[in-house]
C-alpha cells in the first residue's frame, strides 16, 4: 500500500516490476506508480509517484530545500520524525485543495520550500550557531532538535506553552506562508486588520516587548494563544495551525467512527459543536489515563470570528477539482 497525493487516497498495489506497482484502488485502477525515491533509498517516505510523471520523489519531497546531514542514525531517525509531519501537513493541504505552487508556472508567489537545519558548533571557543524554527520568503525552516522529544519538552516548558509537537510547527509557519500568498496585498487586508490587527508594526520590536513582558490571562478572551498576542502575523498563524489541526483531527475521528464529522465544508456552527464534542471527548480520556488535557484551550467568540475568517479565506483560494 501507499498514498497517492494525485488522488489523496491510500492505494492498494500489485508489483509490477522493481519498486513499481499497479494500483488496484478505485480512485487509481490502473495506473502505474512508483515508491517515492526517498522510500527506497532512506525508507522514509511512503508517498507515490506516477510513472509517466518522470520525476524520482513525490510531491511533498519535491518541496525540500535542504535536509540533515544523514551520515548519523539520530539525524536520520530526526528527519523521518520531520517527514512524517510534514506529509501530514501536505494532506491536509491538498484536502484543502490549498495552492502550494511545485514547479507550476511563475505566478510572482513563492512556491512552498522546507529547510530542515541543525545547530552547528564550528569552533569549541565560541558560540554554537543556532537554528531558529520560522518562515521566510516560501521557505519553512525547522530546527532538526525539535524530532528530539526531549529537546521539544524543555523547550515547551522554557516557553510556558500548553504543548510543543513537530507537527504544530510546521501548521503554524505555514500560516505564515498562506498568509503572504491569500491576505497580504489582496481586498481581504482591512478585514485581516479588524479582526487580528494591523500587520504593519515592527515585528522584532513586537516580540522583543512580548517575550519582556507576557501577556496577562486577559488575552483568553482574545486570542487562541498567549503567543498569538506577540503580532497580529503570529495571530493569524496560530489561528491557521489551529484550523488545520481542526479539520485534521475531525477527519481522524470520523474516519475511525469516533463521531460524525460535518467537515469544513457544512456549516460552520456545526463544525464548532463537533469540535467541542470531540475535544471534551479527548481530555476526559486523558484524564482517566492520568494525562494533562490534550487540549487546552477554549474558543472565546473573538477567536470563533478569526477562525471563520481563514475558513472564508480557505474556500475562496481553493484549486478547482
Amino acid at each position: 500500500m501507499g498514498f497517492a497525493p494525485e488522488t489523496n487516497s491510500i492505494e492498494t498495489l500489485e508489483a509490477r516490476g522493481e519498486h513499481s506497482w499497479m494500483s488496484l484502488g478505485p480512485a487509481a485502477e490502473g495506473r502505474e506508480l512508483r515508491t517515492c525515491e526517498n522510500g527506497v533509498a532512506h525508507e522514509a517516505c511512503n508517498w507515490l509517484v506516477p510513472v509517466e510523471s518522470g520525476v524520482a520523489r513525490c510531491l511533498a519531497c519535491r518541496l525540500n530545500a535542504t535536509i540533515p546531514n544523514l551520515s548519523t542514525e539520530q539525524n536520520r531517525q530526526h528527519w523521518m520524525i520531520l517527514e512524517r509531519g510534514k506529509r501530514r501537513l501536505i494532506y491536509t493541504l491538498l484536502q484543502l485543495r490549498l495552492p502550494i505552487d511545485d514547479g507550476g508556472p511563475d505566478n510572482g508567489k513563492s512556491p512552498l520550500r522546507f529547510e530542515f537545519l541543525e545547530d552547528q558548533q564550528r569552533n569549541p571557543d565560541v558560540e554554537p550557531e543556532f537554528v531558529l524554527t520560522g518562515y521566510k520568503n516560501g521557505t519553512i525552516t525547522i530546527n532538526v532538535a525539535e524530532a528530539d522529544s526531549v529537546y521539544r519538552e524543555q523547550m515547551r516548558a522554557a516557553m510556558g506553552e500548553p504543548y510543543r509537537t513537530v507537527l504544530g510547527h510546521f501548521r503554524h509557519e505555514s500560516g505564515h506562508y498562506y498568509w503572504e500568498r491569500l491576505v497580504g496585498g489582496s481586498t481581504e487586508l482591512e478585514v485581516f486588520r479588524r479582526l487580528f490587527g494591523d500587520e504593519r508594526q515592527d515585528y522584532a520590536a513586537a516580540l522583543a516587548n512580548y517575550y519582556a513582558q507576557p501577556p496577562s490571562d486577559a488575552w483568553r478572551s482574545t486570542h487562541i494563544s498567549a503567543y498569538a498576542c506577540a503580532h497580529p502575523l503570529e495571530d493569524f498563524a496560530e489561528c491557521w495551525a489551529h484550523m488545520l489541526q481542526m479539520v485534521d483531527t475531525l477527519e481522524t475521528a470520523d474516519a475511525q467512527g469516533v463521531l460524525e464529522s460535518p467537515g469544513l465544508d457544512e456549516n460552520f456552527d456545526e463544525f464548532l459543536r463537533a469540535w467541542t464534542q470531540l475535544t471534551v471527548v479527548h481530555n476526559e480520556l486523558n484524564r482517566s489515563m492520568g494525562r494533562r488535557d490534550a487540549y487546552p484551550f477554549v474558543l472565546f467568540d473573538a477567536v470563533i470570528e478569526k477562525l471563520q475568517f481563514i475558513r472564508e479565506l480557505i474556500f475562496s483560494s481553493r484549486f478547482p477539482t
